[in-house]
């Protein structure tokens, strides 16, 4: 393993399954993502030396915290991981300048008054110092947390969904925060969230982890268009995930021929599939474009489809469309395939979109990705 950064292996079958592997590099964040129950926090308890797993090891920065085969098992305040918590775990009878504080013991008694100061500035909360939490907005007591993880100098940054507990606003007031706090933060930082935007917009790498497993470990670009699975697709909310057959192979145009019931589209092919081999597939909702009623362009010749609007949802100036494709996997009726996709609310009405229309739309054929087949 490098020397640089956190590598994590952690298994066991019980009380919460793990079979989980990750790295995260100096300054860089990774997000760990899945839902409910998929392990999140317990890996980064483990990591923090809260729990101590049944197998598995860890090591930060050529330091080894944790290897159960040679019974190594640093202690929580030996391994310096800042850990922030998503209910913030704040001390309430102390001010925000004593909450940082007490995780200031490796500083001089003289210099951690000023130290504790300065993060609390680093963080927005400068003329706070006296308040407790409790005279404290949800936003200002997850910088205070935020602040003493900080404190310890961390040689790795854990959140546990540390946005969770405040409103839309002032999560993104946090997040935006965060993102420009990590240029001056060198250690790696790990974010368990639910949020698949917000891991999006804030990791440079994510980790997607099912009952304990981490299925996928790549850039939030690499997982969301190219995931390994049609599980790790759904679980990063893909709505087109797909069974066809491979029908054949265009070599000059690096194309490959996918039959889709009656359907055959054109796909990317990246050299894993062959001819008469069934697999799994999907497209990105972004690489559906919808075919103008009066104005055809070129583009509409790339793998039309055409169907019936089965369910229209307007979200301001966003429509939600579900469009039931005839001749796909299932030809006609309520067992037909749905290709979800949106619009602008402005190309809905002037395309007379509605629940019953008929309407076409174009598969881009570069961001249709083959998968294995489920067992």
């Amino acid at each position: 393993m490098a020397s640089e950064g956190l590598d994590a292996r952690l298994k066991q079958p019980a009380p919460i399954p793990l079979d989980a592997a990750l790295a995260c590099r100096p300054g860089e964040l990774l997000a760990l993502v899945g839902p409910s129950g998929a392990g999140k926090t317990t890996i980064l308890r483990a990591i923090a030396g809260v729990i101590r797993p049944r197998e598995g090891r860890i090591a930060c920065n050529g330091e080894v915290w944790f290897d159960a085969a040679r019974n190594i098992d640093w202690p929580p305040q030996r391994r310096r991981a800042g850990l922030v918590f998503q209910d913030y775990a704040l001390f309430p009878h102390l001010s925000a300048l004593d909450n940082v504080m007490t995780a200031l013991g490796h500083v001089a008694r003289a210099g951690r008054e000023a130290r504790a100061r300065a993060l609390l500035a680093l963080v927005h909360l400068s003329g706070l110092e006296a308040r407790k939490p409790d005279a404290l907005s949800g936003g200002q007591r997850q910088r205070v947390a935020l602040a003493r993880a900080l404190a310890r100098e961390p040689a790795v940054l854990l959140l546990d969904e540390p946005f969770a507990a405040v409103d839309q606003v002032t999560r993104r007031k946090l997040q935006r925060e965060l993102a420009l706090l990590r240029r001056a933060i060198a250690a790696p930082t790990i974010l368990v969230t639910h949020d698949l935007a917000e891991a999006a917009a804030l990791a440079d790498r994510m980790t997607v982890l099912h009952h304990g497993t981490s299925l996928q470990h790549g850039t939030p670009d690499e997982i969301a268009n190219r995931p390994a699975s049609p599980l790790v697709a759904r679980l990063m909310d893909q709505p087109n995930v797909f069974t066809g057959t491979v029908a054949g192979r265009d070599a000059a145009r690096n194309l490959l021929a996918l039959r889709w019931g009656k359907i055959v589209l054109e796909a990317h092919d990246d050299g894993r599939f062959r001819p008469g081999e069934s697999v799994a597939w999907m497209i990105p909702a972004a690489a559906i474009v919808m075919h103008r009623r009066e104005r055809p362009s070129r583009g509409e010749r790339e793998n039309p489809v055409s169907g019936t609007v089965a369910e229209l949802l307007f979200f301001g100036e966003t429509a939600s469309v579900s469009l039931r494709v005839g001749g796909g996997a299932a030809d006609g009726g309520d067992s037909a395939p749905l290709l979800a996709f949106s619009v602008s609310a402005h190309t809905a009405r002037r395309n007379a979109l509605a629940v019953g229309a008929e309407a076409a739309v174009s598969l881009l054929a570069d961001a249709i990705h083959l998968m294995p087949p489920e067992a």
